[in-house]
Parts: structure tokens; sequence; C-alpha cells
């Protein structure tokens, strides 16, 4: 098989790992709070802890996989990742587990930004399209298998093997990595933006950790606010950063560029809507209506199966119909199906989520693939590595703001003595909200034009940025 091939074969591995995890940890966490006597609190940085050091670090891997080289830090993500798995599935207390959460998202976000970089290194032209189409294929797999595969481990080995499934993934994909896949590195990468990391990781921090407070204490509480500000604070100082900086982490000049700010805007909303819900919509189903994982995974499967028949069909669309007239609607049906979810009670059955699992399912198919190529397909190949970094930031921030986000409301609730599916329909509301919000800011930002620019942009010589 061509080295080219191997290279699509190592990255898709990657990525259904990676995909895998998410839909996997979100079907155990019950289990996990009860094994672990985790609080509600504990469930969402069990998976935020994961996506913030994701999003903190994902542009300055971009960054270090530029000038050291994308393979050799694929591999490093790699072994990060997989020994991260290792330490979560050992895991004896909340603390524990979070803090291999957070590990295993460096090892993520190293993944994430040199996966996207490879193939767009390595493949051109025609090709390109074929290979966004099979790894917008295997991104809708994992997604399918993620719910009953999680299922299956949980009720039959226990929670530790959702993490532990990763072993062998892992190390089966660094082997062929560091024997069959070519190393790519830009003619000039940028250094590391020590400032920028810190000033993006704290403010991060700050606004999910002052979510997921309000949601136990109340949003007028003074640690609250205080934090609110502090986000704040730090998270403009991090733009201020940016702009004065020689060499900046992100450069925000890229968001002027319609497609490229379309993009970043659907990727977050896409992650802060459907994919955040998924951890309340499994509490619904396993601590209100009973259900056991591998019960639960099969519903879940539902919405699943949607995703993957959607993605097949608009990795096949993909070259040939504009990415905004795939991601724009995607993101409106996204909406569509979460409001479709609304009615829930305690004496409703799981059937009436079933048209809100196909109707979002399908939406969220027709997103993924094409978003990819929002990232790096507007820009010249030599800024492949910051623009792929980019987009996954806004994946990451959209899934850690969305949970901590619903987790207050949904505390909020609580404290107004409101049962759980009452909730629940108010945070299908708000996340349905905001799907539709970046669909209709998708339909109207992603231009065909934009793409064909960057293919004739010009590579820079050595010394130039």
């Amino acid at each position: 098989m061509n080295r080219r091939w191997w290279t699509l074969a190592v990255v898709c591995a990657a990525t259904f790992m990676l995909l895998l995890d998410v839909t996997i940890v979100v079907v155990a966490l019950p289990q996990v709070q009860d094994a672990l006597a985790a609080s509600l609190g504990d469930l969402q940085w069990t998976t935020d802890a994961y996506a913030l050091s994701l999003a903190a670090l994902l542009l300055t891997a971009g960054s270090l996989a530029d000038r050291y080289g994308r393979r050799r830090l694929f591999v490093i993500g790699m072994v990060i990742f997989t020994l991260a798995s290792l330490l979560c599935g050992v895991a004896r207390s909340p603390a524990m587990l979070i803090g291999a959460r957070a590990v295993q998202g460096v090892g993520g976000a190293i993944l994430f930004t040199t996966s996207l970089a490879l193939l767009a290194g390595t493949f051109h032209g025609r090709d390109r399209g074929t290979a966004f189409g099979v790894w917008g294929a295997v991104a809708g797999v994992a997604t399918a298998l993620g719910p009953i595969l999680g299922g299956v481990l949980t009720s039959g080995l226990g929670w530790q093997a959702i993490f532990l499934v990763n072993l062998p993934i892992g190390i089966a994909a660094s082997l062929v990595a560091v024997r069959l896949v070519d190393e790519s590195t830009a003619p000039r990468a940028a250094r590391v933006d020590g400032l920028g990391v810190v000033t993006l990781t704290a403010g991060l921090f700050s606004l999910v950790y002052a979510l997921i407070r309000a949601g136990g204490h109340g949003w007028g509480e003074d640690g609250v606010r205080l934090c609110l500000a502090l986000a704040a604070g730090l998270l403009v100082a991090f733009v201020a950063v940016e702009f004065r900086a020689a060499e900046p982490m992100i450069d925000l000049s890229l968001l002027r560029t319609p497609t490229f700010l379309g993009g970043s805007i659907a990727a977050f909303t896409m992650n802060a809507s459907l994919f955040a819900m998924f951890l309340y919509l499994v509490l619904y189903l396993q601590d209100d209506q009973g259900l056991s994982p591998l019960q639960t995974g099969a519903r879940l499967l539902v919405s699943s199966a949607a995703t993957l028949v959607a993605a097949t069909a608009a990795g096949r669309l993909l070259g040939r119909v504009p990415a905004g007239w795939l991601i724009g609607p995607g993101l409106l049906l996204v909406g569509a199906g979460l409001l479709l979810m609304r009615g829930v009670s305690a004496d409703a059955t799981w059937t009436h989520l079933i048209p809100g699992f196909l109707v979002s399912g399908f939406g969220a198919g027709l997103v993924n693939p094409p978003l990819a190529s929002t990232a790096i397909g507007v820009v010249p190949p030599w800024r492949a590595g910051m623009a792929s970094g980019v987009n996954q930031t806004f994946r990451q921030v959209g899934i850690a703001v969305g949970i901590a986000l619903y987790g207050s409301l949904l505390g909020s609730a609580a404290a107004g003595h409101a049962g759980f599916a009452a909730a629940l329909n108010d945070l299908l509301l708000v996340s349905g909200l905001i799907a539709l919000a970046g669909g209709v800011l998708a339909a109207l930002l992603i231009r065909q034009k934009d793409f064909a620019v960057a293919q004739q942009a010009p590579t820079p010589a050595k010394g130039l940025a």
C-alpha cells in the first residue's frame, strides 16, 4: 500500500480512538459516579479537564509540529494519550481520574492538530477530497460505535475498560507511524507563544470553573462573579497579547477570512450544542429512565446511526458541493433535533427522543466532514498546523463551555426544586438555539471563493511570515 494511504490509515486510527473515547466516556459516567463517589461537578470536570487541556494546547502543539515535525509530534501525542488512558483505567478517586483526563487531553491536543496537518501535507487535489471524505466517514463510524461499545464494555467489564481499550490502538498506530508515515515540517514555524498559552489556559479555566461553581452556589455568589471577571480579563489579555506578539500563537487575521470565521463558529456551536448535551441525555436515560449502560448505548445508537449515514453521504459530496451548503443546513438540523427532544417528563419513555435523535444526528453527520476543510482549505499549506489547531480549539472550548453552562442551569433548576426531566427541557432549548444560531452564521459566512484564493496563495520564502 502506498505510504500516503498508510498516513491516512494512521490518522483515521487516531481519530477513531479520540472520538470513540468521547462517546464511550459519556455513557460510562453514571457508573464512574457510583464507583468513585463522584459529584455532578466531578463528572463535569472529568469531561472538561480533557477538553480544556486540549483547547489550551492545540495551537502550541501546531507550532511545535510545524517546527519539529508533524510525524514526530504525532507519535509523541499518541504515546502520551495511550499512557494517560492507562492511568484513567486504574484511577481510584475522582481527583486522580480528572488529573489523568487532563494529561490525556495533552496527548489529544497533539494528535488532533497533527492529524489534519498530516493529511493536508500528504494529499493534494482530488485525492485530498477523498482523504477527508474517508476521514469524515471514520469520524462518523467512531461516533456511531461509541455509545454501544461503551455500553458493552461498561456493562460487561466495568467502566475501566472504556479507557483501557485505547492501549492496543495506540500501540499499533505508534508503530505504524514510525515506520510508514513521512515526516513533514513547515518552511518556517512560529515560536511557542508562552504568554499566549498562559493567558488562554487561565482564562478558559476561570470561565469553566465559574460556570460549574454557579450550578451549586448561584450566579450571585462572590466566587462565581470573581472568576467570571477574571476570565473576562484574562481572555481580553490573550487577545491583546496575540495582537502585539511578533509570532502569536494564533494569527487573529485568519478570522478576517469569512469562511475561516464561519467554520470556527460552526465548530464551537456544534460541540456546545449536541455534543455537550450528550452528558445530560445519558444521565436522564440512566438515572431517570433506569436504563443500564448497554441499554443507554443502544438508544444513543439511533442518533449515531443517523450521523454515520449523513457523514458517509457528506464525505462523498465533499469537493463537489460547497462546504457551506452542508455545514449551515446541518447545524440547523442539529438545532431542530434538539428542540424536537423537548417535552420530556418523568413519566415519558425514551421513545419521545427518537425524532430528535434522528434529526440532530443526521445534521451532525452533514457538518463534520466539511468542517475540517474550512480550517485548512482556506489557508496555504504552510499554515495548516495553526489553522487546524484553531478549528479544534473552538471545538473543545465549545464542549467545555457547553457542559459547564448546562450544569449550572441544571443546578439552578434543582435549587428551584425542578425535577431533572423538567430541567432537561430548559437545557434542550438553550442548546437548540445555540445550534440554530451557529447554522445561520455558518450559512452566511462560509464562501466557496475563499478556498480558491487559498489554493492560489504562494508559499513564502524561508524566513518570511
